[in-house]
């Protein structure tokens, strides 16, 4: 793809093998409860992830997110469970591959083992308005990641869809951030709107991350992050994960022109990032079976382009590991409890 020669290639895979390969968001879990539900441990042509497509593209560490879409805001919590007793299922299921991790020290240690890692988080906020209590027994189920919002308002603040919003967080907002710095769960700043991720870095004691998030600077997407926002987010400590979606990597991209989007267009988001706040604060976002994915990069199996990129474009060894995922585990070390 970037016409390696072939001690490149050869240097490209035994970084991409040594480090721990983290994607911090992915809508997988709605694949296993859907009308044609897709095993997590069965190969597939359709979708981004499942087991053996992880294993050959070499993704050691999978964060599964439960969205609980628009049409279950009458009963969000209740949507949520099950989307968690399903993905508990699959783990089951699948214990001699994946395992469930809710520390970084089970993080590496299933992949010294020779298994995959997955985390379990939530995308919008809806099933915590209920208060610091639900986001307390949630925690205890496992969930260690959780975003405010996904595009609309909620009690909670408002999301980016809502574009001509100045609101920032509500009292809970402010409460549920209190809380997750109180028992070591992450924040993820993607689909908050500006005046939301402004009040989080205001009030936030612990490093905040973008689970799937690009660069605004490079394409003026509601979702995308101002150049003065991935700043703030590296001062805190914090990590942007860029995410695998066309229309947040390449101005005017839809599903229906997505072939107009390379790999290329994805590390020009990288390089920008990396010149903004360096190597430690950028990782991966995938996005995956969320309608996100181009050519070149469409499903766990080719994630190892991303390193071949890397390659290509002069990055080190150090700083290739970092991105894959070792920024992610720094921080995740650093927060969760």
């Amino acid at each position: 793809m970037f016409n390696l020669n072939e001690e490149q290639e050869e240097r490209a895979m035994k970084i991409h093998r040594k480090a721990i390969v983290a994607d911090t968001h992915c809508d997988t879990i709605s694949a296993w409860i859907g009308a044609k539900p897709r095993p997590l441990g069965m190969r597939s042509d359709e979708g981004h992830i499942d087991i053996p497509r992880m294993k050959e593209g070499g993704l050691d560490c999978q964060v599964f997110a439960v969205y609980t879409a628009p049409a279950y805001y009458d009963a969000p919590l209740k949507q949520a469970m099950r989307m968690i007793d399903a993905f508990y299922s699959e783990m089951e299921i699948n214990k001699e591959s994946i395992t469930f991790c809710t520390s970084h020290d089970q993080i590496i240690e299933a992949v010294e083992n020779g298994r995959l890692a997955a985390i379990l988080s939530i995308e919008g906020g809806e099933p915590v308005q209920g208060g610091p209590g639900i986001l307390r027994m949630l925690y205890k189920l496992g969930v260690r990641i959780l975003s405010f919002t996904h595009f609309p308002r909620n009690l909670i603040a408002d999301g980016s869809g809502e574009m001509g919003s100045k609101s920032g967080l509500t009292t809970l907002g402010t409460r549920l951030v209190e809380e997750m710095n109180r028992i070591g769960m992450m924040l993820d700043v993607s689909h908050i709107n500006e005046p939301g991720f402004w009040d989080i870095i205001e009030r936030t004691k612990s490093p905040v991350i973008a689970t799937h998030s690009n660069c605004k600077a490079l394409c003026d997407h509601h979702r995308n992050l101002t150049d003065d926002q991935i700043r703030a987010l590296a001062d805190k400590g914090g990590v942007i994960h860029l995410s695998y979606c066309g229309g947040f990597i390449k101005q005017g991209v839809t599903r229906d022109n997505i072939s107009e989007v390379s790999l290329d267009n994805w590390l020009d988001h990288l390089d920008h990032a990396v010149k903004l706040v360096g190597p430690d604060h950028v990782g991966l976002g995938s996005d995956f079976d969320g309608g996100c994915g181009f050519p070149g990069l469409d499903n766990a199996t080719k994630i190892p382009n991303i390193t071949r990129g890397m390659v290509a474009r002069g990055y080190s060894d150090d700083d290739i590991e970092k991105i894959l995922g070792g920024n992610f585990l720094r921080v995740f070390k650093k927060v969760v409890k």
